[in-house]
């Protein structure tokens, strides 16, 4: 599965204000655990993301590829899965448990360069689904600014739990509404 269209998108992100370049201009004092789980970033669109955790990866043996599945982090707690390579679910097995590679694989080495660039994860979210496709961005904050990448779902997620404070994992709200409605 790849992603190979870039999805514009305008919008304000929360940012930890302590872990942020002094180059950001408006920020959000928002913290994770106490904030509610839906957030509405004012853009064009008026997108909502909704605040999700990964909570498992599975391989099921009668099914073609394993499966990423990420809960609504409050009440409804909807949840959605998403087929993603078996490599990628390796890399995102690992990433949900800890565990580092003897060497590191390409993921552990994104992170550890991320890291030492300064660049911080804001957040990976998840825009669009399109027949079957999911569409997501990876948002970073390095010392020039702010900058956002299309990415597929399963590499934002994995980066962002590669963190040493996990970034946020945002999906947009017509994404789950398109599955529960």
């Amino acid at each position: 599965m790849s992603d190979h269209d870039a999805v514009p998108v305008n919008d304000s992100v929360p940012v930890d204000e302590e872990a942020a370049s002094p180059l950001v201009e408006e920020t959000l004092d928002i913290d994770v655990e106490t904030a509610p789980a839906t957030y509405v970033h004012e853009s064009s669109d008026d997108v909502t993301f909704v605040v999700m955790t990964a909570e498992s990866v599975t391989f099921d043996l009668a099914d073609s590829s394993p499966h990423l599945h990420l809960m609504e982090a409050d009440i409804p707690y909807r949840n959605i899965s998403i087929p993603i390579a078996l490599v990628d679910a390796q890399a995102l097995y690992n990433a949900l448990h800890g565990v580092e590679g003897r060497r590191p694989g390409t993921h552990e080495l994104a992170s550890a360069i991320i890291r030492q660039l300064q660049v911080d994860i804001i957040a990976a979210r998840i825009l669009r689904v399109d027949q079957g496709v999911f569409y997501a961005e990876i948002d970073l904050m390095t010392p020039r600014g702010r900058e956002r990448f299309d990415c597929r779902t399963s590499d934002a997620v994995i980066l962002a739990l590669r963190q040493g404070v996990p970034a946020p994992i945002l999906c947009a709200q017509e994404v789950l509404d398109s599955f529960y409605s």
